[in-house]
């Protein structure tokens, strides 16, 4: 069964002086995003429900370093179809992560259609969601400020 929150996951790596991120296309609508999922019960955290949804949708090793990122947003449960978790419950909270990439290509799953890798100003003109945009202005703050 589902849990009750949602990940996203933003994988970068620094090419020469500049970092560059790979975005997906969805397969099931016209928009790009990083890799996303909910949570199952069965997760023993969310840094795992995290690690599970990098290696179902893009083939990403659950060895990698995860870099856990402030970001939190709330999603209405209406764009799931249902209200899969009760009556009462309205939106889930979803957590955001970026993981560093040494390999560029990816065996991506039936959810996405094709992926590129982008720079931080392409990203923010393809990105649909605000919350996918401000989840990578903070990676890119947090990895320049290291």
């Amino acid at each position: 069964m589902r849990a009750a929150y949602q990940v996203l996951v933003i994988p970068y790596r620094k090419v020469e002086d500049e970092y560059k991120f790979a975005i997906f296309s969805r397969s099931d609508m016209n928009c790009w995003q990083w890799i996303a999922g909910g949570g199952e019960d069965f997760d023993k955290s969310i840094l795992d429900t995290a690690k599970r949804e990098s290696y179902e949708e893009a083939g990403i090793s659950s060895t990698l370093d995860y870099i856990p990122l402030d970001t939190k947003t709330s999603i209405p449960v209406s764009i799931f179809g249902e209200f899969l978790w009760g009556d009462d419950v309205y939106v889930i909270p979803e957590y955001c992560f970026g993981v560093k990439i040494d390999d560029v290509s990816f065996k991506i799953s039936s959810e996405h259609s094709q992926y590129k890798w982008v720079t931080y100003s392409e990203a923010i003109r393809l990105l649909k969601y605000d919350r996918n945009k401000t989840a990578l202005w903070e990676l890119v703050t947090r990895l320049e400020r290291r």
